[in-house]
């Protein structure tokens, strides 16, 4: 008998990937060293990368702190928080409070472009070159690293989600998954303390705050609710500071380099967070100390404004402070005392605070990460949630909620629809997004056709529509007529993104609209109704009027007239009361029909036939 030839063993290299929290002011990466999750040292040995990136006139680009080291000289080629403009527009700039100091190109009013003089670069562009910049790092410790797990705060909708695919794609980077930066923080926590129960994760950056609640049991991880201030953060502290020590040395802007002045303010900030006082000196000689007591009152109204918030996810959740569990604390600015203290008086128990704040978010994509190259067993599923319902436009313009708000993800949902008119082979499906009731005040995401299917009687034809949110919040939907089997879909990708305030801005209308909305709905519903029943009985009508006597003929006309008038007048009462008005005639000529068409069904047929006709 012949012998197979078996090889020894090789030993199989472990498959690398990374955690990457591509923050607003900073970003980090992170990886498994020695068994454990670390945030990996660039070659100066900090672990923080300024997201700001510098282009050079020769074309050379500088990424990190060199590139800082020029924001206030050369700001019109420094690029610093391009976070913000990830997966949006022009258009939105232009509306937008917040201001920033580029050259925008508007050749397009849909694309956001910044000149430089390197030449014209996308937010793509630009978190590409931080994102090469991590990856240079990572593969000093691997270099067949090319896979990571990158964090997006909860609020990134699909087009500013798909535009942080489309960095790491340029940067030559495997996305294995897009995760909410709340969950990569309880991920870092919760699981490595096999933590049980309700979490509030508390991440108050650089530019932004964001709380989320998440319910933790049994390695399961379920975003509850989300909140958070795109206005609010260390930078508005740094401001506040700043503003006092103009009042102070009775200095206008224009007498300050401003700044220097910022970063003093920054600094004071920081030695605050262990010292009660902290001098504060200006290049023109001026000199003053600004105490921790002073430094609580002056941020007490931006701690508020951030536990307000907390409060509202709570009311979402239906929780109170005593339900919470754990807190977490991200972001350096919860460096800060006075906020740790609030956040602990708030909740009734002392936040967790032994992860380095600045890096809990990289450490936690970083286990992500690990899991999913199969360096960990999978033993937590993570759920994050749709930030805004998802849904389609009714006839009468009703928005037909799919998926809902707070639907935990990937999700799927399907629904079934039907045409409207006779003969009808087509239809163009609008897809929403938002809480109100009319499509019209929610945000359109996308428009798309289904044609081709048979035309049939209006109501007959079966179009199953599936709405499908993948882990990384990307919408796909499908239409398929069931009956040919012809089917239509779309990637919703939009053109622009939403910013977190309008997220909030949209949920904050629903709730001040609710009663007005469900009256619209409501009289929207009845219209389409009225409008299909009309429809119906002008075809019948015109198929059947032989059926109809002289004094039945008039009670038709008169209240088919009585509901248009109604119509015109958008009147709920009216239009109900003119379709009440008309039922009997309908009934009496619905029976008529059917008498007829009975008969001719029978017309000819024995009683046997009859019997088998019945049966």
């Amino acid at each position: 008998m012949p012998l197979l030839q078996i090889q020894q063993p090789s030993t199989i290299k472990p498959r690398r990937a990374v955690g990457i929290d591509l923050g607003t002011t900073y970003s980090l990466v992170a990886s498994e060293v020695d068994g454990t999750i670390q945030v990996l040292s660039q070659e100066s040995g900090e672990k923080l990368l300024p997201s700001v990136v510098q282009y050079l006139a020769t074309g050379e680009v500088v990424v990190g702190e060199n590139a800082k080291s020029h924001l206030a000289c050369d700001p019109l080629n420094t690029i610093s928080s391009i976070k913000r403009l990830m997966g949006r527009s022009y258009q939105d700039i232009q509306k937008t409070a917040l201001s920033f100091p580029y050259h925008f190109l508007d050749k397009d009013p849909q694309i956001i472009e910044l000149q430089t003089v390197a030449g014209p670069v996308s937010p793509m562009m630009v978190s590409a070159h931080i994102l090469k910049k991590l990856m240079v790092v990572a593969q000093g410790l691997d270099p067949d690293i090319h896979e990571a797990v990158i964090t997006v705060p909860a609020y990134f909708d699909d087009a500013q989600r798909q535009a942080t695919k489309d960095a790491a794609r340029m940067a030559g980077i495997k996305v294995l998954r897009l995760l909410n930066e709340p969950t990569a923080a309880a991920l870092a926590y919760g699981l490595d303390r096999g933590a049980e129960g309700t979490c509030l994760i508390f991440d108050l950056g650089g530019g932004t705050f964001d709380v989320s609640l998440l319910q933790l049991s049994q390695g399961i991880f379920e975003v509850l609710a989300t909140a958070g201030d795109t206005a609010l953060g260390g930078d508005d502290i740094d401001h506040i500071i700043a503003q006092w020590v103009l009042k102070q040395s009775q200095l206008c802007i224009s007498d300050v380099n401003f700044p220097e002045l910022i970063l003093k303010a920054r600094q004071a900030k920081e030695y605050l967070s262990e010292h009660d006082t902290a001098s504060i000196s200006l290049g023109n000689g001026w000199q003053g100390e600004l105490t921790l007591n002073i430094f609580n009152q002056l941020i007490l109204p931006l701690v508020d404004r951030a536990l307000m918030l907390c409060q509202q996810v709570l009311q979402d959740a239906k929780k109170s402070p005593e339900d919470i569990s754990h807190i977490v604390m991200v972001g350096g600015s919860t460096r800060t005392r006075f906020i740790r203290e609030k956040v602990a008086e708030f909740f009734g128990k002392m936040p967790l605070t032994d992860i380095d704040p600045d890096q809990v978010v990289a450490i936690g994509a970083g286990i992500q990460a690990n899991i999913l190259v199969g360096n960990h067993a999978q033993d937590a599923l993570l759920l994050d949630v749709i930030p805004l319902s998802l849904g389609i436009e009714m006839m009468g313009g009703v928005a037909d909620k799919i998926l809902m708000r707070n639907t935990p993800i990937p999700a799927q949902a399907t629904q079934m629809f039907t045409t409207f008119q006779d003969g009808q082979n087509g239809l163009s499906l609008h897809i929403v997004q938002g809480e109100r009731e009319l499509a019209k005040d929610c945000r359109s995401l996308a428009r798309f056709d289904l044609t081709g299917f048979p035309g049939m009687t209006a109501g007959k034809a079966r179009i199953e529509v599936t709405f499908r949110v993948d882990s990384d919040g990307l919408l796909k939907v499908e239409a398929k007529e069931l009956g040919s089997g012809i089917q239509s879909q779309i990637e919703v990708k939009p053109t622009y993104g939403l910013t977190e305030e309008a997220v909030i801005s949209l949920i904050e209308d629903s709730i001040h609209h609710a009663q007005e909305d469900m009256n619209l709905r409501k009289l929207h519903e009845k219209i389409g109704e009225a409008q299909h029943l009309l429809m119906s009985l002008d075809r019948a009508l015109e198929k059947d009027a032989h059926l109809i006597s002289y004094e039945l003929q008039g009670l038709l006309d008169a209240g088919r007239a009585q509901l248009r008038d109604a119509l015109t007048l958008k009147q709920l009462s009216k239009i109900n009361e003119a379709i009440v008005s008309l039922e009997p005639a309908m009934q009496e000529f619905a029976e008529r029909r059917l008498n007829t068409a009975l008969a001719d069904v029978l017309a000819g047929k024995t009683v046997a036939e009859i019997e088998k006709v019945l049966t």
